[in-house]
């Protein structure tokens, strides 16, 4: 009974907190409906949503500690419910062939593949000898070559003729999932051209809100240095197909990316620097200044900016996220309520986790609100102990170092596991751009903007290009520091729920017992630092083997099936590219490559017709992986095409006698976006 009594006073003192558990809650039943095996039927999902109502029902009338554990099963059977919801709702046509062909669309988006090639989204798809029924809604194309064709704009009908696959399922057992990623965003095929694309009839619409992007962005290198100009356009229209992956590369390895997304530092200050300047214009008029609320007046106008910023920006989770901070903050304002609050968070995550549940499994929105809500938590606790940071004159400087500080260690979890890196001196990088950008970068673009109409916006440009200029030279200097970039290989599949729920319950949970979650965290990064990488990695087109070694992992050859390489070498925390991983195979490239397993026995990669009239057959304690389709039975474990088309990628690991078989489709379960019977196509 005591234990029964401690828990009770526990949960009574979370009260007028619980808000901030909502999107906790919602966020656990959207990892548990990705985390299914097999897709519920649509009738499970719609009784799992009546559930869900029926333990809120049950909430009237109950004492408080346990209307909070009715409310915690209801949210969490909710957040099921709406993310099988989701997921019915973009459902569409996946291409099940590989497809070459004519290719005509509608193009909606462009932007630049890992490759750094220009690739064009399209929609209003048709393909030749593919009925309408199949078409996919959407279908995205890199444009590999020369072209010398019309120059792609959005709301253009164009033409092409090209490669087209079904999206592909994760590079390794447990990877990132490309098929679900593409099944969210309606892309029901990818590919790639090599000859030029065609404007197929005149431009019936100038692409709306996203073609007036482009054009914005199109226009800013007539007054930029070009250099510049692809960092000016993506920090002010989202619009990021202007970046080189050399200028990517630098900003990761500064730590300074996150200036790249429209996220809340960009929002924050565009919203606070027309707030400020409107309130100090109304304060220059003493007569209107005493009959108006400057404060209210100065929140609508930033109101209306940050709406108009949010249009520009394309929409991206982080620019979502900031937009809807910054209007519970305005609307406190508004209000005469305290702003920054954790309770803003938390509805800016409910309204995301509720429009776009899939965003709970990316990066964008993982480290966005892993940033607002240490930064919201940590800022608070200083301000209710009213610590100061220093004298008067180093505040803003000290502000700007915890700040990097704290968003920097909460995100830097996340940006390992998804990114395999950690930057060293991110904070040094931060400390020397995150001011220009707030009080320069930002400001400028805002003058601008109001001075174009005038044809007066030279000079804000300029003052904008210099501080933009400034970033990229800190990012180029501090990337190019020795040991300015670590790796670290992926961790298991609880890595990161454990950290996140660790750092939630440390922030939110009040009372002695918050403290749990440092030991949830620490159990987090030890399962990480136990990690065991596969002793053997094969691609899900045979095309590619990858071997671990004492000195890192062996590939079976130098040359394609890049990104396939690329990401096992990442998750490796291997700081090797393809062409050296291959330089460790024995022998170095061959027609018929293999290599001694530490399980005994060898494991032979047969690539193609070539490779596969040149076998000469293999001991029982062997392992082949062909490329291609084998007939009849061999002596020895094969795994040829057809068995990798149905199991996907396949992990080894040699833990025992016999060698451990994980394939991408057992992790993955049938799902909608991977199994075409579940879909009904």
């Amino acid at each position: 009974m005591r234990v029964v009594t401690s828990l009770r006073q526990s949960l009574l003192h979370q009260r007028g907190h619980l808000l901030c558990w909502v999107p906790v809650c919602l966020g656990l039943g959207i990892g548990i409906y990705f985390a299914l095996p097999v897709e519920p039927a649509v009738a499970v999902l719609v009784g799992i949503g009546l559930i869900s109502l029926a333990f809120a029902r049950l909430t009237i009338g109950q004492e408080a500690d346990v209307a909070a554990c009715f409310w915690l099963l209801a949210l969490v059977l909710a957040g099921v419910s709406i993310a099988g919801a989701r997921a019915h709702r973009v459902a569409g046509p996946v291409l099940d062939f590989r497809y070459y062909g004519a290719i005509e669309g509608r193009i909606i988006a462009i932007d630049r593949s890992a490759s750094d090639a220009v690739r064009l989204t399209l929609e209003d798809v048709r393909l030749g000898r593919v009925a309408p029924e199949n078409t996919p809604k959407r279908v995205r194309v890199s444009l590999h070559g020369d072209h010398v064709g019309t120059a792609p704009t959005p709301g253009k009908l164009i033409g092409t003729t090209g490669h087209l696959s079904p999206p592909s399922g994760p590079v390794e057992p447990g990877g990132f999932d490309f098929q679900r990623h593409a099944w969210f965003k309606q892309i029901g095929a990818v590919g790639y051209t090599r000859v030029p694309v065609l404007a197929l009839t005149p431009q019936e619409n100038n692409g709306g809100i996203y073609g007036f992007r482009i054009r914005l962005s199109a226009a800013i290198p007539a007054r930029m240095a070009p250099d510049v100009a692809g960092f000016a356009a993506a920090v002010t229209t989202g619009d990021r197909s202007g970046i080189s992956e050399a200028v990517t590369e630098s900003l990761r390895g500064a730590n300074l990316a996150h200036l790249l997304a429209i996220s809340g530092l960009h929002m924050g200050l565009l919203a606070g620097f027309v707030f400020g300047a409107v309130r100090f214009c109304i304060a220059l008029v003493p007569s209107v200044a005493l009959r108006v609320n400057g404060k209210k007046i100065a929140a609508c106008i930033s109101f209306a900016a940050a709406t108009v910023y949010l249009l520009l920006s394309g929409g991206a989770i982080s620019t979502e996220r900031a937009y809807i901070m910054t209007v519970v903050v305005l609307l406190a304002v508004l209000l005469d309520r305290r702003a920054l609050t954790l309770r803003a968070v938390a509805m800016a995550a409910i309204v995301v986790l509720v429009l776009q549940p899939e965003a709970l499994m990316g990066p964008g929105f993982q480290m966005s609100f892993a940033a607002t809500a240490a930064l919201v938590g940590v800022f608070g606790w200083l301000r209710d102990r009213k610590w100061q940071m220093g004298p008067k004159w180093l505040r803003p400087v000290s502000a700007v170092v915890v700040s990097s500080l704290v968003a920097g260690l909460a995100t830097a979890p996340f940006a390992a596991m998804h990114f395999n890196h950690v930057a060293h001196y991110g904070l040094l990088a931060n400390v020397l751009s995150v001011p220009v950008m707030g009080v320069l970068v930002v400001p400028a673009a805002v003058i601008a903007a109001v001075l174009a109409p005038l044809g007066l916006e030279a000079v804000p440009l300029w003052a904008m290009e210099q501080g933009l200029r400034w970033i990229l030279t800190v990012a180029t200097l501090v990337s190019g520091l020795d040991g300015a970039r670590g790796t670290v290989p992926s961790g298991g599949a609880w890595v990161l729920p454990l950290i996140a729920i660790g750092g939630l319950w440390l922030l939110l949970w009040r009372g002695a017992a918050r403290l749990a979650g440092i030991a949830v965290v620490g159990a987090g990064f030890w399962l990480w630092s136990a990690v065991n990488r596969p002793d053997v990695l094969i691609s899900d087109t045979g095309g590619l083997v990858g071997v671990m070694t004492p000195q890192g992992r062996a590939l079976s050859k130098a040359k394609g099936q890049g990104f396939v390489a690329e990401n096992w070498l990442e998750n490796d925390g291997s700081q090797h590219d393809q062409p050296g991983a291959a330089s460790l195979w024995p022998g170095g490239e061959s027609r018929m490559p293999f290599i001694e397993l530490a399980g005994g026995g060898r494991l032979i990669h047969v690539q193609g017709k070539t490779g596969k009239a040149l076998f000469d057959g293999c001991a029982p304690e062997d392992i082949v992986v062909f490329s291609t389709a084998i007939d009849g039975q061999l002596p020895c474990e094969t795994l040829d095409v057809k068995d990798l088309e149905a199991l996907g990628s396949v992990a080894l690991r040699f833990d025992g006698a016999a060698p451990l078989r994980k394939t991408a489709r057992e992790v993955a379960g049938r799902r909608l976006w991977n199994d075409a019977e579940m879909r009904g196509q």
